[in-house]
């Protein structure tokens, strides 16, 4: 009789994935336990402390380079330096969730269950105090994107997927007004993230099958044994290839790249403004955290094959973010398509096969995370009667009406644009130096046209708020809360530093810039 054994776990490497969905299963007994009118404050509270005691987990942990967990979990340089970026990038984003004073009762509808447009959902609109449950998902969902940068095997990336994809689901729903739009923006990212995470399952499958047959190995889809099969399996190719298409569309769709990019717009557009920036920063983190691991570790044996298919993804991504974003007349939108644009910058980095490719990649991520947080956090606070005005038309003379919010979303969209003295243009300059120096001078072209192209529609909106004169349309910039203005001087700064003294934090990603294998 085989005798049984249980995995070793390193506890304290597990620590803050297990701190966040603890914390996570605590807020759920909060919203049962917990009188209405203190759950905001304890909820809020309670995910802060635990972004805060994960993140000191990631600190203590930074000198690790192991795996755990029955070899399930990875935890490495990128592993840390993406779990660190995703929880500072997630306190920025809890900070805008737990506004409150910027519109009364928060972003956040005060029950979900009121039907659209009715007389109730017009009265809570009015003030009553938004749901509370947005925090318990929210940690969820940081839980996920944690595990999600760890994973060493494709059904815990799968199950990470599936952990942190759900929250996000209901989070889009959620908006205190214009709910229809909120509740269509959740159901298209639902269903399309069904069918990309059936992609996904799917992929797993062919590469389970294509490990088989391995000599002096079982077969499975723990990256050490997909690595060995890239060389050694004697199955077909055709699953290898098959498995690894469908894998990256799954991967692809949540990193927002084209042509799996069509939920963005509607989803940002829909979706209540602290959410939209949560996933514009966090989840394009965890996303190309997976990308890397994936395609530098399992398949780093096919490079050959997927870097022309993925490289023309990255030309497609960056051309259709760029040239669409020049016809969007909303700043949501227009966000959404710079955002898919950006993927397409990231996936260059991704493509280089270098240490320099690596850290480059990660430095983008952070970077491009402060200042998306910071340009949602501007867009919040722009608003009328209705709420939030994110009609372009109505940004106009913004300028001359708040001229100290205007120059900060000024600075934004040139760090978006990719100016110097931003963050960035330092971003730009490490992922398109390290795909020139291993030999892909074609996508840095396809860049840098597409750059120029998409400063285009973020000069349009700086002229139109400093060069236009402002109308009865125009509307005001309320004073924000000390919650956004924490996260919005944390976007800015971090954006400027980034720009001018970026040699500490590309120091920090060129030294965890490896996987441990």
């Amino acid at each position: 009789m085989t005798e049984l054994k249980l995995p070793s776990i390193d506890y304290a490497a597990l620590a803050p994935i297990l701190i966040m969905l603890g914390v996570a299963l605590v807020g759920v007994l909060v919203e049962a336990f917990v009188p209405r009118r203190l759950r905001n404050g304890v909820q809020l509270a309670l995910a802060l402390v635990a972004v805060l005691g994960a993140l000191t987990m990631v600190i203590l942990n930074s000198d690790d380079r192991l795996l755990t967990a029955g070899q399930a979990i990875a935890v490495d340089g990128p592993t840390l330096f993406l779990q660190g970026a995703i929880l500072i990038l997630a306190a920025m984003a809890l900070l805008l969730i737990g506004e409150r004073s910027v519109e009364r009762g928060g972003a956040f509808v005060a029950h979900a269950a009121v039907t659209a447009e009715s007389s109730d959902d017009r009265r809570q609109a009015e003030g009553v105090g938004g749901t509370t449950e947005v925090y318990p998902l929210a940690t969820f969902a940081i839980g996920g994107m944690l595990i999600f940068v760890a994973a060493n095997d494709l059904l815990t990336m799968f199950i990470a997927l599936e952990v942190f994809s759900l929250p996000l689901y209901l989070l889009c729903a959620l908006a205190r007004r214009r709910r229809l739009l909120s509740q269509e923006a959740a159901m298209k990212y639902f269903m399309l993230g069904a069918y990309a995470s059936a992609f996904f399952l799917f992929g797993v499958a062919l590469i389970y099958g294509f490990t088989s047959g391995i000599p002096g190995r079982t077969a499975g889809v723990d990256f050490a044994t997909v690595h060995a099969a890239v060389s050694d399996s004697p199955a077909s190719p055709v699953l290898l290839f098959a498995g690894m298409a469908l894998l990256a569309i799954g991967l692809l769709f949540k990193a927002a790249a084209a042509p799996f990019h069509v939920w963005t717009p509607d989803v940002y557009q829909g979706a209540p403004t602290p959410v939209t920036g949560f996933m514009a920063a966090c989840t394009k983190v965890a996303a190309f955290g997976a990308l890397l691991r994936v395609f530098h570790v399992a398949f780093s044996g096919a490079a050959w094959d997927f870097t022309p298919v993925l490289g023309a993804v990255a030309v497609l991504t960056m051309l259709v973010g760029a040239v669409l974003a020049v016809t969007q007349t909303d700043i949501k939108r227009l966000l959404a398509y710079s955002s898919i644009a950006n993927a397409g910058y990231l996936l260059v980095g991704v493509l280089a096969p270098s240490k320099d490719g690596l850290s480059g990649t990660m430095f983008y991520l952070v970077a491009y995370g402060f200042s998306v947080l910071a340009a949602f956090a501007v867009v919040t606070l722009v608003r009328d009667a209705d709420g939030e005005a994110t009609h372009l038309s109505r940004w106009a003379g913004l300028g001359r009406r708040s001229p100290f919010f205007a120059a900060i979303f000024t600075f934004l969209l040139l760090a978006f644009a990719g100016i110097p003295l931003t963050s960035g243009f330092m971003s730009k300059v490490a992922v398109f130096g390290a795909a020139w120096a291993s030999g892909n001078a074609w996508l840095v072209v396809a860049g840098v046209v597409t750059s120029m192209v998409l400063a285009f529609p973020y000069l349009r909106v700086v002229v139109m708020m400093w060069l236009s004169e402002p109308g009865e349309a125009t509307p005001t910039v309320t004073v924000p809360g000390a919650l956004t203005s924490a996260a919005l001087m944390i976007g800015v700064l971090a954006t400027l530093v980034l720009g001018v003294a970026p040699a500490q934090l590309l120091d920090l990603a060129n030294g965890a810039a490896e996987f441990v294998r």
